[in-house]
């Protein structure tokens, strides 16, 4: 009778459930699975590829790009309860990008005599162990679970694979103990728990009469709105989306987008501002949105009737919520638009269709004139060391494609590049969701494994970038071969914080005084801040650019250098805060 480790099992679990890559920052705890991938490697048998990761927020963040191009969650390995902490607010942007991740911690060993294989046998065994290791991250996964037996590892595996995929999808997290992982079984033990028995389960769409109403509302409405962020993570429902808001003549706005929702070259698009849609509007749709504007900001928001379909309408991981609708739905939107399109499409008679052609070209001189605003902006350089940040996304503009993939971190900035910087293809933009800065480099480096024949570019503010780990993201873009561009935007600081204070006070003492403790440089003769070092350590081209005319060139070679397999980061000096 043929017996094996835990860790055996558990990495068969692990191709069962159809894990292709784990994004790994091991420790002593490990060891177990390290021998057992050494075995399978020796005898030639397939497993899912390790990616190491020297910094847990990279591993992490790869796991969620890959997932985000591909829908499947991936593994991804840290050291007990300090890995657990540094992915920790990784962690945190996968719950709130609702991205299916499967993280496993060791377990510090219990065993302290000997009395085990795997117990302890090194100083730091005694002080990696705390009461309760899943606190650390508890409040942003579905399911938390320590692996009490090898008899049931794949069962456990299956279970938080159910839990990661199932809608809303998210992060889960299992903590192996050391001695568990070396416990051994006998294969008649550990029977398969097939997905098609023992999988997720999904949204699905709406009752008739639910769908019925809502095409109702649409068709009665004279300027009916829709504000969206996330309704682009499938790409079906932007082409249902897109159609639908030809159909029924919506203006379409993306409020601090995660994705790419409808195409910015459509009619119906209507750039990123509420505010400016809803002064007019008699229906708005809350669809995929987690914050659809501030309400303190809008009160205006509060006389219009809202329709909400959300994959998570309530926001049941968000303490407060705030926005009131009259009629909420939870669903998949592809779907739940898809029944309502069909209604409309066959309930729409000449006279209607004729209304809304005639909306839609209402909104012309509206489009143009925010096409010149667009022009008027671009075409200021800015001077040399503040380079104008819209003349920088304008120049990128010209050098990328349509089909490149965009990660945006630009954080202040960030409505600006939405605003130059186009997307007009579903899955080609990344925004971010959650709150913690530093996920674009590791994002970008995810996408890329999923798409190795696609362009992808990370736009990261200064102060971003020094949360991102940039030594590990360029270290795994050399071992592995992920080249990706990298393009900062250096105005010295924080001008987010920055902002924040002047919100709050707007006259006060750190507004007169210029002192917002923002600033990451100091303006000495000495200091120096090359930022592009980083990634030329590690293989990658690097450049630094202040003069606007030497914008286009600079990037030119960096795209080049991309393209020849190689990753680039061009450091950018915009506008000082």
């Amino acid at each position: 009778m043929t017996r094996h480790t835990t860790a055996h099992y558990f990495l068969e679990a692990l191709v069962e459930i159809g894990v292709d890559y784990i994004f790994a920052n091991l420790g002593t705890d490990h060891v177990s699975l390290i021998e057992e991938l050494a075995r399978w490697d020796s005898e030639g048998r397939r497993h899912p590829e390790v990616i190491l990761c020297p910094h847990e927020v990279v591993a992490v963040h790869m796991a969620m790009g890959y997932a985000s191009a591909t829908g499947r969650g991936q593994a991804v390995f840290v050291h007990v309860d300090a890995g657990t902490a540094n992915a920790c607010m990784a962690i945190q942007n996968a719950f709130r990008y609702r991205l299916p991740v499967l993280l496993f911690a060791g377990r510090a060993p219990f065993a302290l005599h000997g009395e085990l294989p795997g117990g302890r046998d090194t100083y730091v065994h005694f002080v990696q162990e705390s009461f309760d290791q899943g606190s650390v991250i508890r409040p942003y996964v579905k399911w938390e679970y320590t692996l009490p037996s090898g008899v049931v590892v794949k069962e456990a595996v299956a279970r938080a694979a159910a839990f990661m995929h199932s809608d809303p999808p998210g992060p889960v997290y299992m903590m192996l103990p050391r001695e568990t992982l070396a416990e051994t079984w006998d294969e008649q033990a550990m029977p398969a728990y097939p997905a098609a028995r023992y999988g997720s389960v999904k949204a699905g769409g709406i009752e008739p009469e639910r769908a019925q109403a809502i095409a109702d509302a649409l068709m009665k409405a004279d300027n009916p709105i829709a504000l969206t962020a996330y309704l682009g993570r499938s790409a079906e429902a932007v082409s249902v989306m897109e159609r639908l808001a030809l159909v029924c003549g919506i203006r379409v706005a993306e409020f601090n987008p995660v994705t790419m929702n409808i195409c910015q070259d459509s009619p119906c698009f209507a750039g990123a501002d509420p505010a400016a849609l809803i002064a007019g509007a008699d229906l708005g749709l809350l669809i995929d949105i987690d914050v659809p504007f501030i309400p303190q900001m809008l009160k205006a928001a509060d006389r219009l009737r809202w329709i909400q379909i959300d994959i998570d309408a309530l926001k049941a991981d968000i303490p407060m919520w705030g926005f009131a609708t009259d009629l909420r739905i939870q669903g998949d939107s592809a779907v739940i638009l898809r029944q309502v399109l069909e209604i409309v499409v066959a309930r729409a008679d000449d006279a209607y269709l004729r209304k809304v052609r005639d909306r839609i070209a209402s909104w012309q001189s509206a489009r143009e004139a925010a096409q010149a605003k667009r022009t008027s902006a671009a075409g200021q350089k800015g001077r040399t060391g503040a380079i104008n940040p819209a003349y920088l996304f304008a120049r990128l503009q010209a050098h990328l494609s349509e089909d490149d993939i965009v990660v945006n971190e630009a954080v202040r900035n960030a409505p600006l590049l939405q605003q130059q910087l186009r997307r007009t293809r579903p899955m080609t933009y990344v925004g971010l969701a959650g709150g913690g800065l530093g996920f674009s480099g590791g994002m970008a480096l995810g996408l890329k494994l999923a798409n190795p024949s696609t362009r992808v570019v990370q736009i990261v503010g200064d102060g971003a970038y020094h949360f991102a780990a940039p030594d590990s993201v360029y270290a795994v873009a050399q071992q592995y071969q992920l080249p990706i561009l990298t393009v900062i935007l250096d105005n010295n600081g924080w001008q987010a914080v920055k902002a924040s204070v002047q919100r709050v006070y707007p006259d006060g003492t750190a507004q007169r005084t210029d002192s917002f403790l923002s600033r990451l440089c100091t303006g000495r003769q000495d200091e120096q801040r090359r930022l592009a070092d980083i990634a030329s350590a590690f293989g990658a081209h690097g450049e630094r650019v202040d003069d606007p005319d030497a914008l286009d060139a600079a990037i030119e070679r960096c795209v080049a250098a991309v393209d020849g397999g190689r990753a680039a980061v061009l450091h950018v000096d915009i506008t000082p805060l």
